[in-house]
């Protein structure tokens, strides 16, 4: 017996179908709003229009697709499934004797289908668009792409730490120091008035310096006006870019969280990309089940009601995942947590809208 049977295919092309039209009706909308709100930047700039097609729209149109597809699912589901219902299909579908559960085979594995390409294309092809995106924006539209770092702790290497009051977008740090330690010892201390990196030399330059160690058990000053030295950092690790993380794919990141627990950074921002890359794509399969279990039935108010409680259900998801985001960011949650906690609840949702409609 075949996998998929003539319903199955009817199904899985209704459900695909609805998907993508609800991605390019949105999508069409959502680009008109955004030309019109900068077409005026657009023009007073002379930004030229390959730039915008290219590097603007032709890298946010997948990037907000994939950022919504959820949302997309669940319209998609509620619509098609809603037709069905008040055709009469599904009660002649399950009337024949297919168990709820079995009828449902076409909708996981579509969700499947579009899981499967939103992990892709979130964590491996949309992160280099998104760099071409956002510099786009920070090019022409905007013009801060640097946040200063402020009160900074950093273990540059085993038993090598330093301290800089802040560091500004010219690569310049202020009050610096530098502390080696030997068995808990410290061994070694290096101050100086500021710290500033020298493109042409790759070296970093220290000003107004004084330097204190140990030598033969005797304590050694040394202090001086410039000192040229070579430290295992760069300065980029001391600039905040906005929006990095979403120019990173998910082995970037993973690399980046590993050097940054090692200088006793916080990752706390990549550690909740790398969990959204994988609980974004898995929640379509709850909001799936959700959507289809709620489409079945015929209630009263028709289609209406069903996409009324469609958007109320998406959006509130999508509400629930930024505010458990902001509490990991604040560190009141664990981001493992934080990020799966939305799927846990409306996973539970799901069980409790199945167990419903297979009735």
């Amino acid at each position: 017996m075949r996998f998929f049977k003539t319903i199955d295919i009817y199904i899985i092309k209704k459900f695909l179908g609805t998907f993508v039209y609800a991605i390019v009706l949105i999508i069409s909308i959502v680009v008109v709003f955004d030309l019109a709100e900068n077409l005026d930047e657009f023009l007073s700039k002379n930004i030229p229009v390959k730039a915008i097609i290219f590097d603007h729209y032709f890298n946010f149109i997948p990037y907000f697709a994939n950022l919504f597809s959820g949302l997309f699912t669940f319209i998609a589901v509620i619509y098609f499934t809603s037709k069905m219902a008040y055709n009469t299909e599904i009660i002649a579908i399950l009337s024949s004797g297919v168990s709820f559960r079995r009828f449902l085979r076409p909708y996981f594995f579509s969700a499947f289908v579009i899981a499967l390409f939103s992990f892709i294309l979130g964590n491996y092809i949309i992160p280099p668009g998104n760099k071409k995106r956002i510099d786009f924006r920070l090019n022409y539209i905007e013009n801060n792409t640097v946040r200063s770092e402020r009160i900074i702790h950093r273990q540059i290497e085993p038993g090598v730490y330093i301290y800089m009051q802040s560091f500004s977008s010219n690569n310049v740090g202020y009050e610096f120091t530098l502390e080696k330690f030997e068995d808990k010892q410290l061994v070694e201390k290096l101050s100086a008035r500021n710290i500033r990196w020298d493109d042409e030399t790759g070296k970093w330059v220290l000003n107004q310096y004084w330097k204190r160690f140990y030598r033969d058990g005797e304590e050694v000053i040394v202090k001086g006006y410039r000192m040229d030295t070579t430290l295992n950092m760069r300065p980029e690790e001391y600039r905040k870019i906005k929006h990095e993380t979403e120019t990173m794919t998910t082995p970037e990141i993973k690399k980046e969280i590993k050097s940054m627990k090692m200088r006793g950074v916080n990752a706390v921002e990549y550690v909740i990309e790398k969990h959204k890359r994988l609980s974004g794509p898995f929640s379509t399969f709850i909001l799936t089940l959700i959507g289809a279990g709620l489409a079945s039935r015929k209630v009263k108010g028709g289609l209406g009601l069903h996409l009324g409680l469609g958007l109320l259900f998406s959006f509130s998801y999508i509400l629930f995942a930024q505010i458990s985001t902001v509490f990991a960011i604040s560190g009141n949650t664990p981001p493992l947590i934080a990020v799966w906690l939305p799927n846990l609840v409306y996973g539970a949702i799901a069980f409790f809208v199945y167990r419903w409609a297979a009735r």
